[in-house]
């Protein structure tokens, strides 16, 4: 039986990437949620709702905010994933970690 070791710098790499993407989600998150309510303010000429589950924010309105929420942090989040992955492939020349076995 043969066992596998793993390079360490293999380990390093992954653990870069991972980082790396990390951190750019939490700041494509962070900017998407400054957009949005901006945006919010706005169209709607209010804030945003601080809490949805609140009984003073009708239902209208907070799902209307969980559902533009969700989804533009969630792109954002993509998106400066994508580019954290694109930028790794230009630089190094190889997939990041972990997405090699993933087909397109």
């Amino acid at each position: 039986m043969s066992s596998k070791k793993s390079d360490p710098s293999d380990q390093t790499g992954k653990t870069g990437y991972k980082l790396l993407a990390l951190i750019a989600s939490f700041v494509g998150a962070m900017a998407a949620r400054k957009t949005l309510s901006f945006a919010w303010k706005a169209v709607s000429g209010k804030e945003p709702p601080a809490n949805p589950e609140h009984p003073a924010v009708t239902w209208p309105e907070a799902v209307s905010w969980a559902v533009v929420s969700g989804a533009t942090v969630g792109l954002a989040r993509l998106a400066a994933q994508k580019k954290v992955a694109a930028s790794w492939h230009r630089s190094t020349g190889s997939l990041p970690p972990g997405l090699e076995e993933t087909a397109a």
